[in-house]
């Protein structure tokens, strides 16, 4: 069944969880795609994972474009959201909703993701009214970093943990279909999913969320330094993978590879005229 921000909204209302996955380029999101997952996020988080920066700071319009285009391409079954990069939508209104509208035509995106809660609410609006879905992102927002001063799990005091209510409710009530909430205690993710009536997407935000993403580099061991303390790694493939070009390099240096059966051959007579 294709997914859709509509069969999102009924997966809410049936208590049917949703499972989404980061993916930057044709391969992967073809391989999520097939393994049935309901939606493909093409994260800004691509930066640091695909591009190697130390932050999403620095990811363009281009990059987004780029990746989700390639994305786009594997994926017949699930929903595909693009993330708006820093500044993208911050700026205006209207460069919100050109931005949006490029990530969508040239992107091939199905919706975008936006952070922020009231401050970003006129953005999510009128990006709705474009007829463009969106899904919000409130909690730890990677895009600013720098203002929370590190990557922290927030809402953990009384102000805090009402400001985040507020904001769930502001980015539902501009029009998004859904929320991410990352890095928030469980409890005060349980409260925010069961005020709204859009689906809650956690990303360390316990189990209580209509759904949850990971990004696959995580979930896969692809990186072998820091896991953050929400991720569960279902696979070492990055072991595999480090194991198999070892093998390879191994092979190629003491010419096991490539054998006689990677070999093409040719008529014996035909290489005899060419001595």
């Amino acid at each position: 069944m294709k997914n859709t921000v509509l069969t999102f909204r009924q997966a809410k209302r049936n208590k049917e969880k949703l499972a989404m996955l980061t993916a930057y380029d044709y391969s992967m999101a073809k391989l999520m795609d097939q393994a049935g997952i309901n939606g493909i996020l093409v994260g800004d988080s691509l930066g640091m994972v695909m591009l190697g920066y130390q932050d999403t700071l620095r990811v363009t319009m281009q990059d987004m474009i780029h990746h989700s285009k390639a994305a786009s391409r594997g994926v017949e079954s699930a929903l595909l959201v693009t993330d708006m990069p820093f500044m993208s939508y911050q700026t205006s209104v209207y460069d919100a909703v050109v931005n949006a509208g490029i990530l969508v035509r040239e992107g091939r995106a199905h919706a975008v993701k936006l952070e922020g809660g009231e401050e970003v609410a006129p953005q999510i609006r009128a990006i709705v009214q474009a007829s463009i879905p969106v899904m919000g992102h409130i909690g730890l927002t990677p895009q600013s970093v720098n203002a929370f001063g590190g990557y922290k799990v927030q809402g953990r005091d009384e102000e805090a943990a009402r400001k985040l209510l507020h904001a769930a409710k502001a980015v539902e009530e501009a029009g998004a279909f859904a929320v991410v909430l990352e890095c928030v205690p469980e409890k005060l993710a349980e409260l925010i999913t069961k005020s709204l009536s859009i689906p809650t997407i956690g990303i360390g935000a316990g189990r209580e969320c209509d759904g949850q993403v990971l990004v696959y580099q995580d979930m896969l061991a692809l990186f072998s330094g820091f896991t953050p303390k929400f991720v569960k790694r279902y696979a070492d493939a990055g072991g595999m993978m480090r194991e198999a070009f070892a093998a390879y390099k191994d092979e190629v240096g003491r010419g096991i590879f490539p054998g006689p059966e990677h070999a093409f051959t040719m008529d014996d007579g035909v290489i005899e005229k060419l001595y």
